[in-house]
């Protein structure tokens, strides 16, 4: 092929491309979004179906720990993902430098204690067992439902990673296990008391997470699961049309309130009004 027939090729080829992209037959590359077992994923799962009726093709990734995600996401594996309240995320950016912005607020789930042993937090021994999460701003949130259910007292200058170490008061002398949080649903039963995440007991279905002996319902939205972003790709059209479709579907809502079996005891919805 001479120079004069390889450069018509090209011209050709380069319209046929333009052709397609004004028709709309090359498809834009799918929205990759990240999440964790549970309603997140389900939730996600339900929007991507209605997603794809409008045009946006969505791949939804799952994982099964809580650090990946953040990883993946700054690396540019994924689009979004949906997993951290924006007190986490906030951690994380501190300690890993990562270049993440939430872009809007999900399910506010709230944080419970569990015990499959005792049926009041009244009912707790001596020296009682208690599982919270690993992760140090889980640590602190757990640490802050035991003090509002009025089973210890933390310094008042205690912040959001509170410890351990910042208790005053523990009338109880509860001894307390470190356990990674997506694994506290099974903890449950090897101790006295564990703090719980309802998606994840919901999930694995290891107990009545509608049983909890406390409910951290008093909670801000900056506790609510996160849509998380690089910054450089936050203003991307392709989430800005999944986030409304997310958050105006009916058949969303209907999977949603499904999952957490009609107990809004459990959980809220952190863009509908009170």
């Amino acid at each position: 092929m001479n120079v004069s027939q390889f450069l018509k090729k090209l011209t050709v080829s380069s319209a046929v491309v333009t052709a397609a992209l004004l028709t709309g037959t090359v498809a834009a590359a799918p929205l990759k979004i990240g999440v964790v077992p549970g309603i997140f994923a389900d939730s996600v799962e339900v929007a991507a179906q209605e997603a794809k009726k409008q045009g946006l093709d969505v791949e939804v990734i799952e994982f099964t720990d809580w650090a990946t995600p953040n990883v993946a996401l700054d690396a540019g594996d994924i689009d979004l993902n949906y997993y951290q309240n924006s007190n986490y995320l906030a951690n994380a950016v501190r300690d890993k430098g990562f270049k993440l912005v939430s872009v809007q607020p999900g399910i506010l789930s709230y944080l419970g204690l569990y015990s499959l042993k005792h049926s009041s937090l009244a009912d707790l021994p001596e020296g009682a067992k208690v599982a919270i999460a690993s992760d140090a701003v889980n640590v602190g949130r757990g640490l802050r439902l035991l003090e509002h259910a009025g089973l210890i007292k933390l310094r008042p200058d205690t912040g959001l990673l509170g410890t351990p170490a910042d208790i005053v008061a523990n009338p109880k002398n509860l001894k307390f296990v470190e356990v990674e949080g997506p694994q506290l649903a099974r903890a449950t039963q090897d101790v006295d008391l564990a703090q719980g995440f309802p998606y994840f007991i919901l999930a694995s279905k290891a107990f009545d997470a509608t049983k909890a002996l406390s409910l951290t319902s008093y909670e801000d939205d900056s506790w609510a699961i996160q849509f998380v972003a690089h910054s450089d790709k936050a203003a991307d059209p392709r989430i800005a049309q999944f986030l409304q479709v997310y958050k105006t579907s009916p058949a969303v809502r209907a999977a949603i309130d499904q999952f957490y079996q009609g107990e809004p005891k459990l959980y809220r919805l952190t863009w509908l009004k009170n």
